[in-house]
């Protein structure tokens, strides 16, 4: 048993906070994953808490911002709000680098106990615990080494109903600092004044100890936001490989399509790519703009489009076919034709995670074809897949250096959720402001889901 040797909270927490990487979305747990933003020095780090804030720091009773503890948080500069559906989508869409949880015990593979499923005995509420476990790039638990018993609070399995499996990576206690393996738990660090043969005595679970095994340092580095600031649009998509999925908004003319971003992955000439829209390049021969208008006719006619993915890709006139509608024709191009709120969903879902749903849009005609139905409530329905792409080009009106966006008119239809779902997003805006330039009410697509920002010219036209 360990004796008086014990880390306060305070330092096991800013051990945990040497984990963070500038640019990282964490997402934080109640108790000691709550005191992290305080010491984290620098800026670029989201920190994501389950009441919905985006960006918090220190404590302020005073505030209308609370944390996961329910404490009082200030906003940091940049920092924004969001809704419990949203942070659900942003934890398990896979866009956290990292979760930091206060276990009440770690099994020797992993398995984790959250402490307020131990502290609701026979309830075993888990609170948060089950989505940040599976939701994360990787899992830390920050917990006490033994509890108020004297036993250890890492186990070779979990006396208590767990709520995650094989989940944590890494463990930082108030004596050590354990990494879990595929074949087991291996000690790398011991707290000041604590001897390797102190930590294993006081461990339940078999321990591996690392050839390197060192004293735990706690001093944190200072962070720098990375930049995300490109000079044209070339440049942001220069790296968009052949075959890509790409998601391109194009519910209208002039006001949501990212015209300088189209005209720059035009001019690289990738090939074979597959394009996600609303249309597939009919704002030119329909009433939502000019016949000059730039749309995804020009990655057509370049004859760069090998799929489209879209609800409405035909022109309103049969004299006027677009030109994906010729190259379809042709056979030069494939579609999959998508009812629009469907496709909406269907990147929501994609982008919150989740792998399929159930939709009674599209039953009983050519749309539903070869797809699997279920009778729900006495009432039929369709399976539709989630989507995700490698890419996707927006249009916002404001962004700050961040990444946080905010729309203008008709531009916010599509924009916002294909933002999610692409594994880089890359956002054409009128403007660029310094973080807390936009109102954390204002801001509609949070900086977390935007890679990399490019300034639409001032003398660019939207018309060729």
């Amino acid at each position: 048993m360990l004796m008086g040797n014990y880390l306060y909270h305070t330092a096991i927490v800013r051990r945990a906070a040497q984990e963070i990487s500038p640019g990282n979305v964490v997402a934080l747990g109640p108790g000691m994953p709550c005191h992290l933003p305080r010491e984290v020095t620098g800026d670029g780090v989201w920190f994501l808490a389950d009441s919905g804030v985006l960006g918090l720091h220190g404590m302020d009773a005073d505030t209308a911002c609370s944390d996961s503890s329910g404490e009082g948080a200030v906003l940091l500069s940049g920092g924004s709000f969001t809704g419990v559906v949203d942070v659900a989508g942003i934890l398990r869409g896979g866009h956290t680098d990292l979760a930091v949880v206060q276990a009440a015990q770690v099994s020797a593979a992993g398995d984790m106990v959250h402490c307020t499923t131990a502290g609701t005995d026979g309830i075993f509420a888990p609170g948060p615990a089950v989505d940040l476990a599976y939701g994360a790039a990787r899992v830390i638990a920050v917990m006490h080494h033994q509890g108020g018993d004297g036993n250890s609070s890492i186990v070779s399995k979990c006396s208590l109903p767990v709520d995650g499996i094989g989940c944590v990576d890494l463990i930082i206690t108030d004596s050590a600092v354990i990494k879990v393996a595929s074949d087991g738990l291996e000690l790398i660090e011991t707290a000041p004044g604590l001897s390797v043969d102190d930590v294993v005595a006081a461990t339940d679970a078999p321990l591996k100890v690392s050839a390197d095994v060192k004293e735990m340092s706690l001093d944190i580095p200072e962070l720098t936001a990375p930049n995300k600031v490109y000079a044209s649009s070339q440049d942001a998509l220069k790296d968009v490989p052949e075959g890509a999925t790409v998601n391109v908004d194009g519910f209208a003319g002039p006001g949501g399509m990212a015209h300088y971003l189209m005209v720059g992955l035009r001019d690289l000439g990738v090939k074979g790519l597959k394009i996600i829209s609303n249309t597939a390049g009919v704002a030119r021969v329909s009433a939502f703009g000019a016949p000059n208008i730039i749309d995804h006719s020009i990655l057509v006619e370049n004859k760069q489009v090998a799929k489209a993915t879209a609800s409405y890709p035909v022109s309103p006139s049969a004299s006027r076919p677009s030109a994906f509608e010729e190259a379809y024709n042709r056979g030069e191009t494939d579609l999959e034709v998508v009812p629009q709120g469907t496709l909406a969903e269907r990147l929501r879902s994609g982008g919150a995670g989740v792998a399929a749903f159930y939709t009674p849009t599209g039953v009983g005609t050519l749309l539903a074809d070869g797809k699997e139905t279920r009778v729900i409530d006495g009432k039929e329905y369709v399976l539709e897949m989630g989507m995700r792409a490698d890419f996707c080009i927006i249009r916002g009106h404001k962004a700050d250096t961040l990444g946080n966006v905010v729309y203008k008119g008709t531009s916010r239809n599509f924009n916002p959720v294909m933002a999610t779902t692409a594994k880089v997003t890359v956002v054409e805006v009128d403007e660029i402001v310094e973080p807390g330039g936009l109102g954390p009410e204002q801001i509609v697509t949070p900086g977390l889901f935007v890679d990399r920002i490019v300034v639409r010219p001032p003398d660019f036209s939207a018309y060729l």
